[in-house]
């Protein structure tokens, strides 16, 4: 068994070595999109000495509360999630539900709503729940108060748009914690080398598989081992297996 270990150590140093003279190193300087890692915005963080805990699942949430905006200020700016903050877009900041969860707001003052996604966090002003964009305050005639009292109800990440309006129309449950997860272990420009590690793995964990993937710097094939229903199971596997000699690894959450 331990012969086999040795092996198997050397074949992952071999694989390695081969990816960084050939230019099938792991994917640099990527942040992986929210919907694929887990992302920073969901740990806790402190704003004026008080603790925020953002929601692992938005399903079922409602809140009443004020609604306020920002516009020119902030516009350009990156958001908490890493987007460019564009006043004239659908979008809010939140405290804490998840990123890019869609929300209905309802102005409780004149009943008129609007959907807006989630992509930053605020506002950190007592009694205020919800941060709307410039576009978003206007058409619910919150712009010109600078706030009114809201209704958020959210619905989810949003799974099909319309074609006359790109407006989300239908929408799936945000839940960062149950689930298809697995954990990364690299990413090759080459599909031979990453199937040749992907079949070195498979000899020692379970669903070792490939998954490809495009942007503008070109084409990856990226390399992941186990299969878990929660996001601690993954972590906690992503922890082991970094001990037992791998460069780097990650949780990911699958389709």
């Amino acid at each position: 068994m331990k012969i086999r270990i040795w092996i198997l150590l050397g074949f992952m140093l071999f694989v390695f070595g081969c990816s960084a003279q050939r230019g099938t190193a792991p994917e640099p300087g990527r942040r992986p999109p929210p919907s694929e890692k887990i992302p920073a915005t969901q740990r806790p963080y402190t704003i004026n000495g008080i603790e925020y805990t953002p929601l692992a699942k938005a399903d079922g949430f409602v809140q009443t509360g004020i609604a306020s905006w920002y516009g020119d200020k902030f516009h350009g700016r990156k958001t908490s999630n890493g987007e460019i903050y564009n006043m004239y877009d659908m979008t809010a900041a939140h405290k804490t539900l998840p990123m890019n969860t869609w929300v209905s707001v309802r102005n409780l003052e004149n009943d008129r709503e609007i959907v807006v996604r989630i992509n930053d966090r605020g506002p950190f002003v007592t009694g205020r729940v919800i941060d709307l964009s410039y576009t978003g305050a206007r058409e619910i005639g919150v712009a010109d108060p600078g706030t009114a009292k809201v209704k958020v109800t959210a619905l989810g990440q949003a799974t099909s748009f319309s074609e006359e309006t790109h407006k989300p129309v239908e929408f799936r449950p945000v839940d960062y914690y149950s689930g298809n997860f697995t954990v990364q272990v690299g990413a090759f420009q080459v599909k031979a080398n990453a199937e040749q590690y992907r079949a070195g793995l498979s000899e020692k964990y379970t669903n070792a598989h490939m998954v490809l993937y495009t942007d503008d710097r070109g084409t990856f094939y990226r390399v992941r081992v186990g299969r878990f229903t929660n996001l601690k199971d993954a972590e906690r596997f992503s922890e082991k297996i970094l001990t037992e000699g791998f460069a780097s690894s990650f949780a990911v959450a699958e389709e």
